[in-house]
């Protein structure tokens, strides 16, 4: 039966000599491999020569370390920070992080992610639906590889797609007069069933998406019976936008961008469909 080779006959790793380089290794392993070493004058020479670089890289810009850091370096880093901070703050409010929470906001956003607001948890489902077309919209519209799951050169697909999951013909706006052209739509999840989503965007990168889905009014007054309401506006979510409903279905445009432009757009919207 062979006999198992002991640690100090085996190999040494390049990690263990990195390790040993920079210092990372607690006393009593640093001399046992120091030891190991010492035998095998390969490894020491790659050693010396590891060691001699890190002091030469350490010496090269000495004058630094004792330097304090600029202001502005410290003011810069301070932003950025808070910026990551808000962006995960956002993506932990919302639930976004993955499709499955993705799905539990827009089907569940108007009664947990709006609870610190006793107004908002109170919104009525009309409300609701406008408040998930914005967490909608604000979830992808900054995606850059992979905004919309059927692309517009398929927009024949993805009417008819679309229109059997929403049990409902449905129709894509032209928007080229406004200066919006379609990117695709999506499908997403939402209270009522399934939900559309259709992203324009214009020549200077600029998105707006269309939200569409049926709607369970009840006995909602804002819903006049749960056949049709006005345009409204909302920037209760994390972007403004305008919504109404027509013969109990739901659409909602969003975009950050001035009301008066949201409205031309809604206005653009609600005479083509």
């Amino acid at each position: 039966m062979k006999d198992l080779e002991s640690p100090d006959t085996q190999p040494i790793a390049d990690d263990e000599m990195h390790a040993l380089a920079d210092g990372r290794l607690p006393p009593e392993a640093a001399a046992r491999l120091e030891a190991r070493i010492a035998r095998d004058p390969a490894a020491l020479a790659t050693l010396g020569a590891w060691q001699t670089q890190r002091t030469a890289l350490r010496q090269l810009h000495a004058d630094l370390l004792g330097t304090p850091v600029p202001t502005s370096f410290v003011r810069a880093a301070a932003e950025t920070a808070a910026r990551y901070q808000e962006r995960d703050q956002w993506w932990r409010w919302g639930g976004m992080a993955a499709s499955v929470a993705l799905a539990f906001v827009l089907g569940w956003g108007g009664h947990g992610m709006w609870q610190g607001n006793d107004r908002l948890a109170a919104a009525s489902p009309v409300r609701s639906f406008a408040q998930q077309a914005a967490v909608a919209h604000a979830v992808y519209q900054t995606e850059v590889r992979h905004p919309v799951e059927v692309p517009a050169v398929q927009q024949e697909h993805l009417v008819q797609w679309l229109s059997k999951r929403l049990g409902r013909p449905l129709k894509v706006p032209t928007l080229g007069a406004q200066g919006y052209e379609l990117v695709g739509g999506r499908l997403l999840p939402g209270e009522d069933g399934a939900r559309a989503q259709f992203m324009f965007q214009n020549e200077g990168g600029e998105r707006i998406t269309l939200y569409v889905g049926a709607i369970k009014t009840g006995t909602d007054s804002a819903a006049a019976g749960g056949k049709e309401t006005a345009f409204r506006f909302t920037d209760e979510g994390p972007v403004p936008g305008f919504y109404w409903i027509d013969q109990g279905f739901g659409y909602a445009i969003a975009g950050k961008m001035p009301k008066a432009a949201l409205l031309t757009l809604a206005t653009a919207i609600y005479q083509q469909l």
